[in-house]
């Protein structure tokens, strides 16, 4: 498996795919593992780019406390050591106030974001008592592996996923993600939204009713959205909703091209570039490959 020495750091990644580049984050004590399907399911349209934050999975862990401006730092970094210099950025509940940090500090760098169960802030009780459950577990050492087969199990759609989930999540450095998760709770960007000038996908779960909140927040303050509500679906989308949700993915990302590019004829007639896709990218596995290790 691919890694990387980025900002101080060993950063373990994975590139399936070639075509317009797509990459995912993960939230506190998961892996870039729960984005298998993601990998599977796009490679054949898009680079697919996941990896483990610091402190998580195969990645190595941080002495420096982990913040969202340092993992936006190490997303860039990343970009810049595959050699890509602007992709979707797409991410998963807490990823997904990453995904937006990244899109207001480098705006230069993404086309757009993709927002999966996500929220800009904490502010419901509800919520703000699980995620300081869940700090409080992670740090204490023995409350940890708890912690780990709940959330690991939460996400998985069959014995399978959970398995592969929970040996990565092991990996896990605790005091690294205490961190994450101490950090989601007083993150905040929602004043800040309406700066955003790049389009944003929301993907969330009719029955996800806690988000509720989150998603009509970012819907009032996202200067441009296009909202999807999943039928039947709760918050763990990318594992027990990936299909649904990576042909969302695909269908806005070709329309968000087509308005950014002008056609074969526009093209010839105007003298302008047509929409050519990026390097393609290493690490790419074989679609057979990727179903076998399911």
């Amino acid at each position: 498996m691919p890694s990387a020495a980025i900002n101080g750091t060993v950063i373990h990644y994975q590139v399936h795919g070639k075509g317009t580049p797509i990459v995912f984050i993960h939230p506190p004590l998961l892996t870039s593992a729960n984005f298998r399907y993601q990998q599977v399911q796009l490679a054949g349209e898009f680079s697919v780019i996941t990896f483990d934050i610091r402190g998580h999975g195969k990645s190595n862990a941080s002495k420096a406390p982990l913040t969202y401006a340092l993992i936006v730092e190490d997303i860039k970094q990343l970009l810049d050591h595959l050699g890509i210099r602007k992709a979707y950025i797409c991410g998963y509940s807490t990823g997904g106030s990453i995904a937006l940090e990244a899109l207001l500090t480098h705006p230069e760098r993404f086309d757009g974001g993709i927002l999966v169960s996500a929220m800009s802030e904490v502010s419901d009780i509800v919520l703000k008592s699980r995620i300081r459950i869940a700090a409080g577990l992670s740090g204490m050492k023995t409350m940890t592996k708890v912690l780990m087969r709940g959330i690991t199990w939460g996400n998985a759609d069959s014995g399978l996923t959970y398995r592969n989930l929970l040996q990565d999540a092991k990996r896990g450095n605790a005091a690294n993600i205490h961190q994450f998760y101490k950090y989601s709770l007083r993150y905040n960007c929602t004043g800040r939204l309406s700066e955003l000038r790049a389009p944003v996908l929301l993907v969330y779960g009719e029955k996800d009713g806690g988000f509720k909140r989150y998603r009509e927040k970012l819907e009032k303050e996202l200067p441009e959205c296009e909202v999807h509500v999943l039928d039947g679906e709760k918050h763990q989308i990318p594992t027990k909703a990936a299909a649904e949700m990576n042909e969302i993915i695909r269908r806005w990302i070709r329309a968000r091209k087509r308005l950014a590019t002008p056609d074969r004829a526009t093209a010839q007639a105007t003298g302008e570039p047509e929409y050519a896709a990026q390097v393609p990218a290493p690490g790419t596995a074989s679609r057979a490959e990727e179903q076998a290790e399911l």
